[in-house]
Order: structure tokens, then sequence, then C-alpha cells
């Protein structure tokens, strides 16, 4: 009996590691990607040397909390990990091929002639990887097809739906918001009003998305309304919609004021509110709703030295984040880019 509750708590510990690797990845490279897609809609060369100046020094390392991620759950839950691949090898090579792209084209911008090219590779990779993840997301949240041993059975489209498409394209306005309050703080000047312009739009098309996910999933998706409409869990997820308006709605009140700092951290609290409210949605499974973590956990042996390892890895990469950020804090100008 104790062992059992012993494999149980270490498969909560690593699914509770898992969704802060996911957080983090989202908050850092969401930016990052938003900024991106941004630049597609700058009006010319010296505005968008400055959204891409601005990420020069940080995308690379907002990255790395997705490829730790990808092999904490090939270490913790492989049996998850293999099914996910197989499900979703699309939209992951979507993504893939996204990143690529953008990074090809981040180092080949600076010393070509022609810059519009690789612009438009920059902003067409951070909208692919961006897409690739809604739809990942998408497809995860509503079920994998596998067999009784939690193999995938599904074909190959399994992850197109229309429900998956909102959810990648709520997770584009996402990033897209929070890539505005970001420039919001690294730019001034006209620049800075555009954004807090953008910021606006993203603001209520995110919000538009998450309305119509919240209505549509317990619509479409009976493990979701048994949980929802449940007690205690009533309560809360009756909370949750409820604290994401008023997190807008300060988000909205900081823009009218052209704060710079304050929102960034409301666009952080709504993404942590989404990211709470799903993880209370799908726990305890991590392919909803055939996998449990429970099911899907490596030995006991493997998570407790995984756990040793990835205890000395978090706060080394968490102080190289932020000592990252504290250095090239400050606004991005055309003095910087070097172009007038």
């Amino acid at each position: 009996m104790d062992l059992t509750i012993l494999d149980n708590f270490l498969a909560q510990v690593w699914f509770a590691i898992l969704a802060l690797f996911l957080f983090l990845y989202v908050m850092l490279d969401g930016f990052d990607l938003g900024v991106g897609i941004l630049s597609l809609t700058a009006s010319s060369e010296e505005r968008r040397g400055i959204l891409m100046t601005s990420l020069s020094n940080v995308w690379d390392a907002n990255e790395t909390w997705l490829v730790l991620m990808g092999g904490a759950l090939f270490g913790a839950f492989p049996l998850a990990y293999s099914t996910i691949l197989n499900a979703l090898y699309i939209p992951i090579l979507t993504m893939v091929f996204g990143f690529i792209f953008r990074a090809v084209a981040f180092e080949f911008r600076e010393h070509s002639e022609n810059k519009v090219f690789w612009n438009f590779s920059f902003g067409l990779g951070s909208f692919l990887a961006a897409l690739g993840q809604g739809f990942s997301l998408g497809a995860v949240l509503e079920g994998i097809h596998v067999d009784e041993a939690g193999h995938f059975i599904g074909s190959t489209w399994d992850w197109l739906s229309s429900q998956s498409m909102l959810v990648a394209l709520t997770l584009i306005q996402g990033y897209v918001l929070i890539g505005s309050t970001y420039l919001i703080l690294k730019t001034e000047g006209e620049l800075q009003k555009t954004h807090y312009r953008t910021a606006k739009i993203a603001a209520v098309t995110t919000l538009i998305g998450a309305i119509a996910i919240t209505i549509s999933t317990p619509i479409f998706f009976d493990y979701t309304r048994e949980r929802l409409f449940d007690a205690p869990w009533i309560y809360i997820f009756a909370a949750i919609p409820v604290l994401g308006v008023l997190l807008v709605w300060q988000l909205w009140k900081s823009l009218d004021r052209q704060k710079e700092i304050a929102p960034f951290v409301w666009t952080i609290l709504i993404f942590l509110l989404t990211f709470i409210g799903l993880a209370l949605v799908v726990f305890p499974f991590i392919i909803p709703t055939n996998i449990t973590i429970y099911d899907a956990a490596a030995t006991p042996t493997s998570l407790v030295f995984m756990l040793v390892f990835i205890g000395v890895l978090i706060p080394i990469m968490l102080f190289y984040n932020i000592y990252q950020y504290v250095v090239f804090r400050g606004k991005v100008t055309s003095s910087y880019y070097g172009e007038s």
C-alpha cells in the first residue's frame, strides 16, 4: 500500500513539473512567437528590425523549456510520449519546421541585402510554430484514440477538428497579446503606441476565443462535463471565468492608462489562470480520457533518479533566465538597430 502511494505521489510530482515547464515555455516563448507574428504587420524595415532586435538576446533560451519538457515527458511518461508523437506527427512537424524557418531567417536576415524573404520567413515560421502547438494542445484535450495498451490506433488526421482549430486560433491570439505587451516594455514612441493598439485587439480576440472554448468544451466532451458540473468542482470552475474576465478588465485599464509593466504582468496572470483551469480539467489524465498519469508513469526508480537531476537543473535554468532578462533589460530603439 505504501509503495502504491509513493508511486502515485511521484506521478503527481512529475505531472506538476511538466505543467511548470509548459507554463514557462508558453509564457517565455509565447511572447517570442507573438513578436514574430507581429513582425509580419510591421510598417517599415526599421520597425521590423527593432522588433527582432528585442528578441536577439533571449529567444534561444526561451525554447530551452520546450526541449526540457519533451525530455521530461519521454523519461517520466514514456507511454504518453510515444502515443502523442504518433498521433500528432503532422502538427509537431509543422511546429518543428516553423522553428527551423524562424531560426534560419533570424540569422540570415542580418547579413542579407534583400531582407524581404527572410522577414517573411521569420514571421511565417513563428506563425507555423504557434499553429502546430495550438493544434497539438487542442487534439490532446479532445482525446487520442488508443487501444487497451495505450497505443495510438487513430488516423493521421484525427488532430484536425473544429475544436482543435478553435484552440489553435485562440492560442495564436494569446501569443500576439503577450508579444504586444512585451513590445510595450521594449519599445517607445509611435512603435509603442502601435502595440498598445495591437494588445487591445488581441485581448478582445483572445477573450472571445476563450469564451467559445469554455462554452463548447463541456458540450462536446463528456469527461469535462462530468468534472465541471460535479460538486465541489463546479464552484471552482465557476470562479475561473469570473477571475479571467476581471484580469482582462485590469489588462484593458492598464492599456488605457498606457502603463508599461502592468499589461505584461496581467497577461501572465491570464495565462497562469488558464493553465490552472486546464490542469484541473485534465487531471489525472495525461491523455484524456484513456491514459492517466499513473498508467503512463515510468518506474519509481526512474522517476526518483530524474527528480534528483531535474531538482538541480531547474534552479540553474531559472537563474540563467532571470540573469539574462536583467542584463538585457531596457528599451530597444533605432540606434540599437543601426538604421534610421
